[in-house]
């Protein structure tokens, strides 16, 4: 049972980076972007044929973090240049990183058994793999909830942020809105890159369709996050996400460990997040029904 737990905290800490990232543009920005499918291999690609190359597993991360920050803005210039709908400009990308991913893995999936990785340093401390990831994991999450803390409490961080409550009102103030909306879609797409490129390494492997339904996974964290530990401030947010990510990797743990099929996920994550959803609507209604 601690084994599943602590496979299911490792996990949860490198996909709260991508429902950080989801939650930038689902939330922040109110866009809904399916980049994330595409952007997510897009990391996992570039950090595992950088490192089976050769390179430094450093520089093969930070590289596929510049990989997705492309694909983000690649949706955004689609959307406010060519004036293409929002979910159609994820789309068009998400199906173009498709061919781009199978070009720079050369092939549908590349393995990293064996091979020097981000975590092997601390392994070398004498940190079993799943610590490793764990210590990383939360290093990396806590480092990440107070850049964009401090970052949306500036000048900028706040245009973003007003661009998604209201851009007609930001607009007014002189504010570029297709400027904040590229460049919040830039942080939320290197934020799943970067998710991609510790998981390929985590698992030690990339592979083509790893990204398939990460945008129902991130929206399902997200959803989960602000009904189990709600959305008070910003702050409180971001740390909600980080859990959120973490209780999904775990329901989907025991749900496993109960008998369920692998190929029922994708079913089980859209029922969780159907529900989740419902639940503001079901509470309202049984407020309705106690004031009576």
């Amino acid at each position: 049972m601690l084994q599943i737990l602590h496979g299911a905290v490792s996990l949860g800490l490198l996909w709260a980076l991508m429902t950080i990232g989801v939650f930038l543009t689902y939330r922040v920005l109110e866009f809904s972007d399916l980049t994330v499918d595409g952007s997510l291999v897009t990391g996992a690609a570039i950090a595992a044929r950088m490192i089976m190359d050769g390179a430094s597993p450093y520089l093969a991360t930070g590289v596929a973090i510049l990989g997705g920050m492309a694909a983000g803005a690649a949706t955004g210039l689609l959307h406010t240049k060519l004036k293409i709908p929002g979910l159609l400009s994820g789309i068009l990308t998400m199906i173009a990183l498709y061919s781009v991913n199978i070009r720079i893995m050369g092939k549908a999936n590349i393995s990293l058994l064996k091979i020097e990785n981000v975590y092997t340093p601390l392994q070398a401390l004498g940190m079993s793999q799943k610590n490793a990831v764990m210590v990383l994991g939360f290093v990396c999450v806590l480092v990440i909830v107070c850049v964009l803390y401090w970052f949306f409490g500036t000048e900028l961080g706040s245009a973003i942020r007003a661009t998604g409550n209201n851009p007609g009102m930001i607009r007014a103030q002189g504010v570029n809105t297709d400027t904040m909306v590229i460049i919040g879609l830039i942080l939320s797409n290197g934020l799943v890159a970067l998710s991609g490129a510790l998981i390929a390494q985590y698992q030690q492997y990339a592979d083509i369709q790893m990204g398939t339904g990460a945008i129902v996974i991130g929206l399902a964290s997200v959803i989960i996050g602000e009904v189990l530990f709600g959305k008070r401030n910003f702050f409180n947010n971001l740390i909600s996400l980080a859990l959120g990510a973490i209780a999904y990797r775990i329901i989907i743990a025991f749900v496993l460990e109960l008998g369920m099929e692998t190929t029922d996920l994708k079913l089980f994550t859209a029922i969780t997040v159907a529900l989740a959803l419902a639940m503001p609507v079901a509470k309202e209604k049984l407020n309705k029904l106690k004031k009576r």
